[in-house]
Order: structure tokens, then sequence, then C-alpha cells
């Protein structure tokens, strides 16, 4: 069940309640019964593995051909082209 974080909008109160997906929000404040915001904070990412690199998800088939023209880094490829 992941934890949901809290804080009164009074008494600036924090705390911390595991909830289910499916319940209802917390509405009133543990400590003093007033109302209560959800506070959101950022994911935790936990990459495993022997690494990721750009490298690996790079078609192996046309690598080649990108890397030779230095005209499509950061620009159009088809203008590049056709001004050739």
């Amino acid at each position: 069940m992941p934890t949901y974080q809290y804080e009164c909008l009074e008494c600036k109160h924090r705390f911390e309640v595991f909830q289910s997906m499916n319940d209802e929000p917390i509405k009133v404040c543990t400590e003093c019964g007033k109302p209560v915001r959800k506070i959101f904070n950022a994911a935790g990412i936990i990459f495993k593995g022997n690494g990721f690199y750009v490298t690996d998800y790079k078609n192996k088939n046309n690598s080649s051909s990108t890397e030779s023209t230095p005209a499509c880094q950061g620009g159009c490829c088809s203008c590049a082209a056709a001004s050739e």
C-alpha cells in the first residue's frame, strides 16, 4: 500500500497515512481536526542492472548512417539533404 502525506491547513501538522489507492483521502487533521491537503512528492526511481546508456536503445542498423551525417545533428535532416 502506498504512503500518502498530508498537511493541516491551520496548524501545519504533517503526517503520513498508509492507504489503498481506492480509499477516500483524509479530510481532517489528526491533531486539531481542521481541513488538510494531500502533499505530492516526487517518486523514487531505482535503476537496476549493469547500466543504462543512450546506445542501449539505438537502432543498430541505422546508427552508422546517422553518425556519419553531422548536418542532421540538432537540425532537420531533410532540409540538410535538400540543400546538397
